[in-house]
């Protein structure tokens, strides 16, 4: 299943009112849901050799070759702090555009989740800010919280998944993963 993505992503973290409907695809790690802006996902692609990267967190899996582009992949169930699982076959590769600062390009980032459910129009008044916790609990990756039928879709901003460090180590890695291709 690919799915091309007609504008780019805006980054922007907050709850969009003047569009009517929020389109996301929605996926599972666990028993939770999750969202991602469909405007920010490139393509879904069932889950092919991931190389390894050295000294690199546990929850990067390493690389892909995607059609001969390098593409960092992270595991977002234990980014999140989650145990890692045995992929089952509905696991899959959702490859996003992240937003990178200071260029109009965005980087393209795998990101493996237990299963992809589908795309999702959730009406404007359905969606509500992450909730505060206070200055401790960091929800800064959240975009907002989409109220589904009787439960929530937890819609992440794709460009705060990761933190700047992150990004630039993943970079890095993916960068010398292409000198090491070659």
């Amino acid at each position: 299943m690919t799915i091309t993505k007609t504008a780019p992503p805006t980054g922007k973290a907050t709850v969009d009112s003047s569009s009517p409907t929020r389109k996301v695809l929605s996926f599972c790690l666990g028993v939770e849901e999750y969202g991602l802006d469909i405007l920010a996902v490139r393509e879904i692609i069932g889950l092919i050799d991931i190389t390894p990267l050295p000294r690199t967190p546990t929850y990067v899996k390493g690389v892909i070759n995607l059609r001969g582009k390098i593409i960092p992949v992270i595991a977002l169930r234990e980014r999140f702090g989650a145990d890692a699982i045995e992929y089952t076959e509905e696991a899959c590769i959702i490859v996003v555009d992240v937003p990178v600062e200071g260029s109009a390009e965005p980087r393209q980032m795998g990101v493996v989740v237990d299963s992809v459910r589908e795309v999702l129009d959730i009406p404007t008044s359905a969606l509500e800010a992450a909730p505060n916790f206070g200055s401790r609990v960091p929800l800064d990756y959240i975009i907002c919280i989409g109220k589904v039928k009787n439960s929530v879709v937890v819609i992440l901003d794709a460009a705060k998944v990761m933190t700047t460090q992150e990004e630039v180590d993943l970079a890095a890695a993916a960068s010398a993963g292409t000198h090491l291709a070659g």
